[in-house]
């Protein structure tokens, strides 16, 4: 028999059992990091974690520390780690795109004020090094270089590709340092802090940074094709805000005469509703959709084959699954 664990993994009983339960852990654990005895402080800083969230990252953590022992005392504090850290650039996130909502809820800028939220973000930030650093000077190096790689993708995509700069390689670029870092370093938490031999520990990380690029590259497909809300935002954001992601990049680089139009509105200020309207409906007929699905698909299969060369335990079959859900959810 299976049972399901978030994102409806078919997995082992007792795996998905035990992997509930820790979630419970990282849970609770969650909410007492975020209390402080400022009561501002604390209401900013549970705002979105009592939102909800999918918590892909603890899982993470919870689902690589069985190839090692997932016992291990310093699994749940990691996996908290990792959802604070997201946590904190959500906050700045916002402030950044002056956004209002998140997670269904009134945005923590839009409900006190920027300053409030990046102080917010700020104290998250602390609260995961607090954690971290119980955890030992390995899991620091591993958290700081990946903050790093953090700001570094949120500023490349702030500015854009340089001069000469090949727009396609920039941008997956930036999904890799910005997206799929902290997924990285949640599968490289789980195994390492578990005990799990140092080739496990490599591969596990590898596979998850290819799983974070697929999932950024399928939410920026369903930006497009979905006609509901399934990425997390209104489908044509990123067209209205003039964020040009994998679909919109295969377009801008063909020469093809039959997409002058399309270029052409790619290329202009698609706020108004009409011309957006007619950017987006030619976008999904686009054979560049197609091609972005292919590029997805080969991320997930790129991580598959280095999940294939760990020991063919029962989580490998969840991390296995995750590779074909990240596909199956573009359609």
């Amino acid at each position: 028999m299976t049972r399901a664990v978030p994102f409806g993994l078919p997995v082992d009983d007792d795996l998905a059992a035990d992997v509930q339960d820790r979630l419970s852990a990282v849970e609770e654990l969650l909410l007492e990091t975020t209390r402080d005895q400022d009561r501002l402080l604390s209401e900013a800083s549970r705002h979105l974690a009592a939102a909800g969230g999918k918590r892909f990252r603890p899982m993470l953590v919870l689902l690589a520390s069985h190839f090692g022992d997932p016992m291990a005392p310093q699994v749940v504090p990691a996996a908290v780690v990792v959802e604070l850290t997201h946590l904190a650039t959500l906050y700045h996130d916002d402030v950044m795109d002056e956004a209002s909502m998140r997670r269904g809820q009134e945005s923590a800028n839009l409900r006190w004020s920027n300053t409030v939220a990046i102080l917010t973000g700020d104290y998250l930030f602390a609260r995961a090094s607090d954690l971290l650093s119980e955890l030992g000077t390995e899991a620091v190096r591993v958290q700081a270089r990946a903050f790093a790689r953090l700001v570094r993708g949120q500023i490349q995509e702030t500015v854009g590709p340089e001069a000469g700069t090949d727009p396609l390689k920039h941008y997956l670029g930036v999904m890799a340092d910005k997206t799929a870092s902290l997924i990285a370093v949640s599968g490289q938490f789980g195994a390492m802090l578990s005990g799990a031999p140092p080739q496990v520990v490599e591969t596990i990380t590898s596979a998850c940074e290819k799983i974070g690029v697929a999932f950024q590259l399928s939410d920026d497909i369903l930006d497009i094709a979905s006609e509901s809300d399934q990425s997390g935002k209104t489908p044509g954001t990123d067209l209205r805000e003039g964020i040009r992601t994998l679909p919109m990049l295969h377009v801008l680089a063909s020469d093809d005469p039959a997409d002058e139009r399309l270029r052409t509105l790619l290329n202009s200020d698609l706020t108004d509703d009409e011309p957006h309207a007619e950017a987006l409906a030619l976008l999904r007929a686009h054979p560049a959709m197609e091609r972005a699905r292919g590029d997805l698909r080969q991320w997930a299969e790129d991580a598959r084959a280095e999940l294939l060369t760990l020991p063919e335990v029962p989580v490998r079959a969840a991390f296995e699954g995750l590779c074909d859900y990240v596909v199956s959810r573009t359609g």
